[in-house]
């Protein structure tokens, strides 16, 4: 082939992409930013906020009521701070996506971080925050108050019911549960005197006594009735308020039965028939529970103020219904350790072992 020749298809080889150039570039249209769906006008993607939740617990699986959660966003100037609840939940909504991070307190634990990323729209339910022991404390930095914490356990308390109806509000699964103050005390014997169960069960007595002419001189009909439930409703008021409100916080001892749950079924038993003469004082350790005995005491003789005057105790026989008290209370603990707690439904996973 001659060089004329070769030189010929070149150029016409260059005519051609040329012309093929020019014919695609008056295909495609130019990005009219006045013109819908173009690149320049398209909608900026939106970020929806979300929210993230999680549980707190400590390392035998028992959740952790009152724990401090701080979440701190991409912002690190803007925190948002809850409490997990009795259930040991926390919730933060409205959160805007991106990197987050939770800090999370408790008094006499380790402090924990989490690290992670919302996505727009995203409910993030994190796996359960599981806090250590703090180890070699010489200072501890409380990010919750005492009382709040015995507040949010008291709620619990109060949802404690044998076979869903009976209040059970003075036993804490909670071995090391937080002391109660006066207050809080005189709110648990109020709750108690107030329930409605407690009010049945002192109508059913007092129907039980008239049927049976119990308390003669009460007599019969709806005066005598009424007098009966008098009488049986102000033994539960003055025995509650003056042996589980009024002499505890005067002698600083915890009302409650603190469950075992653990060890062999003897040192169970030893220590739930322990408890009918000892209880945790609200310094945490255990004493002689004056409060009970003396409380017993006390209720017996106020009786005397309304009981028939055939009816009324001497101190012999006070004294008599007092020990009879302390072997009611020591079987009734029994019962706590081996039987009620199965019988109450939905109760929180607040105790360190299982029975």
């Amino acid at each position: 082939m001659t060089f004329q020749v070769k030189c010929g298809l070149i150029a016409l080889a260059l005519i051609t992409l040329g012309w093929a150039s020019f014919c695609l570039g008056q295909a495609a249209p130019a990005a009219d930013p006045d013109r819908p769906g173009t690149a320049s006008n398209a909608p900026p993607v939106q970020r929806l906020p979300g929210s993230i939740s999680g549980t707190v617990m400590d390392q035998s699986g028992a959740v952790i009521a009152g724990a401090r959660v701080t979440l701190t966003g991409e912002d690190r100037s803007i925190k948002q701070e809850v409490l997990s609840g009795a259930d040991g939940q926390f919730s933060f909504s409205g959160i805007a996506p991106g990197p987050f991070q939770l800090t999370i307190t408790s008094a006499g634990f380790a402090t924990q971080t989490y690290s992670g990323i919302l996505r727009s729209g995203e409910i993030d339910t994190l796996p359960p925050v599981v806090l250590t022991v703090a180890s070699n404390v010489t200072e501890v930095q409380v990010g919750v108050s005492p009382v709040e914490v015995a507040e949010e356990q008291i709620k619990i308390e109060e949802k404690q019911r044998v076979l869903g109806v009976l209040p059970n509000f003075y036993v804490s699964y909670i071995p090391d549960a937080v002391p109660l103050n006066s207050k809080q005390k005189f709110k648990l014997a109020w709750k108690t005197v107030t329930d409605p169960f407690t009010l049945v069960f002192v109508g059913g007595a007092a129907g039980v006594e008239q049927a049976q002419n119990h308390f003669r001189e009460y007599g019969q009909g709806a005066q005598g009735y009424a007098k009966r439930f008098g009488a049986g409703y102000g033994d539960t008021l003055t025995g509650t308020f003056i042996g589980s409100a009024i002499l505890p916080s005067l002698l600083k001892q915890d009302p409650r039965y603190f469950y075992k749950g653990t060890g062999r079924m003897t040192s169970r038993a030893l220590y739930a028939i322990a408890n009918s003469v000892i209880c945790k004082g609200d310094n945490r350790r255990w004493q002689p529970n004056y409060s009970n005995i003396l409380g017993s005491l006390a209720a017996g003789g106020i009786s005397n103020l309304y009981y028939p005057p055939q009816d009324r105790d001497g101190a012999e026989l006070t004294f008599e219904n007092a020990a009879i008290g302390i072997g009611g209370t020591a079987v009734t603990n029994l019962l706590q350790e081996f039987v009620i707690r199965k019988l109450t439904p939905k109760l929180p996973n607040h105790d360190q072992a299982k029975p």
